[in-house]
């Protein structure tokens, strides 16, 4: 029997809520540029990925949280879910006072704040993750 070998590459992204908004970038590179997608990147060597989500979302949108503020809502590995290959992402979310703002920095071309219900369509599997996060979490935020 012969054993494939995949490349899993390793990401965290951030359900960023600000009252009944949820912060969203617009990407500044391929692939989806141009679209609407959460903060997150490449968790780096000796990282983890709460570690990564915090930094990912100050160099991305210049907001700053404590690492343990970040609550985990899930890991999303579906195959497919990036067309650069596999890629497994640990999502996380945090709540933000209302007041934060954000600016686009790193990777994004933009930042805004949109109605939760209203994030629909997002890159990658994004959608999923902020409608998780929607539904774990009843109630305001």
């Amino acid at each position: 029997m012969s054993e494939t070998i995949e490349t899993i590459r390793y990401t965290a992204d951030v359900v960023c809520i600000r009252g009944g908004d949820v912060l969203l970038i617009e990407r500044g590179g391929h692939p989806h540029k141009g679209q609407l997608a959460l903060p997150g990147g490449h968790v780096d060597p000796g990282e983890t990925s709460r570690a990564a989500a915090a930094r990912e979302l100050l160099e991305e949108t210049g907001i700053d949280v404590d690492p343990w503020d970040l609550e985990l809502i899930g890991v999303y590995d579906a195959p497919g879910r990036d067309p650069r290959g596999r890629y497994v992402t640990a999502a996380y979310m945090v709540a933000v006072p209302d007041g934060i703002t954000a600016q686009a920095g790193d990777d994004a071309a933009a930042v805004r704040w949109v109605p939760l219900d209203n994030a629909r369509g997002l890159a990658f599997d994004h959608t999923d993750i902020v409608t998780t996060a929607r539904h774990r979490h009843h109630g305001p935020f």
